[in-house]
Parts: C-alpha cells; sequence; structure tokens
C-alpha cells in the first residue's frame, strides 16, 4: 500500500577498471618517452649535418649514431605492437603440443652469435617434455628470456637453458638484480640499469612480453637473483590435467 518494506542495494566493483585506466596511462607516457629519446638524437645529428655543423670527417660518425638511433627505434615500436597484439589475443585459443626441449635448442641456434658477440657461452640441457601451447609464442619466452641473460652478463659468462618435466629454465652468470628491483622487472618499460639497456641495445619491453606469455599459457615466472652472482628465471608450467591431455593429444 505504497510503504516501502525493503532496499536493493547494487554495488559496482571498478577497482580493476581503475587501475586498468592507470596502466594505460602510465604506458602511454612511457611509451611517448621512451619514442622521444632515440627521435631527439635522430633529429639533432641529421640537423647538424644539414645545416653544415657538422665536419666532414664527423658525418660518418653522426650517420653510425643515427643508424644506432633508428634501429633502437624500430625494436621498440616492433616490441610495442607486440604487446598489443598480445593483448587483443583471445584468451583461449587452440594449443597444441610443443617440446620445450626443442624450443630450448631453437633458441640456442638464434642467438648463438650474440652470445658469441658479447662473449658469453651458451647451453642446453634437460630433457624432452611436451606442455600444451603456441610454438610461435613459445619460441618468443625462450628468445626473450635467453636474450636478456646474454645483453646483461660478463665477459666469459654463460648462459644456460635447462628443461626439466614441467619447467623451463633460463640461469646465467650475469651481473645480477638487486633484491628492491626484482618485484618490478617484468614491468613494462622497467629497467633496472638504464644505462647498460641503451648501450645494449634494451627496449625494457622483452621480460614484459616473457611474462605476458607465460599468463598465456597458464605459467608461472619465478625469479631468483643475486647481485653481481647472476639470475635464474624458472617458466612453471601446469602440469596433473593439462599434462594428461598433451600426452593423450600426442
Amino acid at each position: 500500500d505504497e510503504q516501502q518494506t525493503g532496499v536493493i542495494c547494487f554495488l559496482l566493483d571498478v577497482t580493476e577498471k581503475m587501475q586498468i585506466e592507470k596502466m594505460k596511462q602510465d604506458f602511454t607516457a612511457n611509451v611517448s618517452h621512451e619514442l622521444k629519446t632515440p627521435l631527439t638524437s635522430i633529429s639533432g645529428y641529421a640537423e647538424m649535418i644539414e645545416n653544415g655543423m657538422a665536419k666532414a670527417e664527423d658525418v660518418e660518425n653522426f650517420a653510425a649514431r643515427i643508424h644506432k638511433e633508428a634501429g633502437r627505434l624500430l625494436t621498440l615500436i616492433s616490441d610495442i605492437i607486440r604487446l598489443s597484439e598480445l593483448d587483443e589475443m583471445p584468451e583461449h585459443e587452440a594449443f597444441v603440443p610443443v617440446d620445450l626441449l626443442e624450443v630450448a635448442q631453437d633458441c640456442s641456434g638464434l642467438l648463438v652469435l650474440q652470445a658469441e658477440k658479447h662473449g658469453v657461452q651458451l647451453a642446453v640441457e634437460g630433457e624432452s617434455f611436451q606442455v600444451l601451447g603456441s610454438r610461435s609464442m613459445l619460441d618468443e619466452l625462450a628468445y626473450n628470456l635467453a636474450d636478456n641473460a646474454i645483453r646483461y652478463n660478463k665477459p666469459g659468462g654463460s648462459v644456460t637453458l635447462r628443461v626439466e618435466p614441467g619447467r623451463l629454465i633460463v640461469s646465467d652468470t650475469g651481473i645480477g638484480i638487486p633484491e628492491k628491483d626484482q618485484r618490478r622487472v617484468f614491468e613494462r618499460f622497467y629497467r633496472v640499469d638504464k644505462s647498460r639497456s641503451k648501450e645494449t641495445g634494451g627496449t625494457g619491453l622483452g621480460l614484459a612480453i616473457a611474462q605476458h606469455i607465460a599468463r598465456r599459457h597458464g605459467a608461472e615466472i619465478l625469479l631468483r637473483s643475486r647481485e653481481g652472482a647472476g639470475t635464474e628465471i624458472t617458466v612453471e608450467f601446469p602440469v596433473g590435467e593439462d599434462r594428461a591431455q598433451t600426452e593423450k593429444l600426442s
């Protein structure tokens, strides 16, 4: 009879939405900053050459720096595009059995020249183990982890890709990661040593891409590192029911 007998409350939690918005804003700001740095260098050197401010003997050196910064810029853009592609991929896609040992061996073959260039020994150990996944994405995961291990190593150091049941382990004898930075190294654009990253051509996105791919496969990335003594990154893949399904498919 027009009397209020109850109240319905509708509560909407927008925390995750706000966090995503904040991440997007931070990412946009970081991208702008990262793109601006090499573009500023390219523009500066080109302007000096155009205005005749560069001596004849300096032109070759300036051209080399422009080429280096342009290469860094292209790599950065490629990684940004790749992250965007991973973000837009469907959560559930058809995976096939993939042998992690083959992934590690192919990765080693692709990086052997870079390892030699940095004076680093590259090795593959372990036994065959199949997981359900995307071969191309797992190749990219292993490549990014191993490439990072080579870049932040020492002359005469080593990088080992080891396959164990349910695990892909990339270990190195490099410079290591300070404890205060270990929780943040998988963030987009986060660098422990910015000067070294610039010197080696790193974009600050390799580990972020690796973590993204791991999550796509239901895997977890574990990091152990000691400053000055090296780093070990373990990718733990789902086992149990998923393992049984993999064996059935293969």
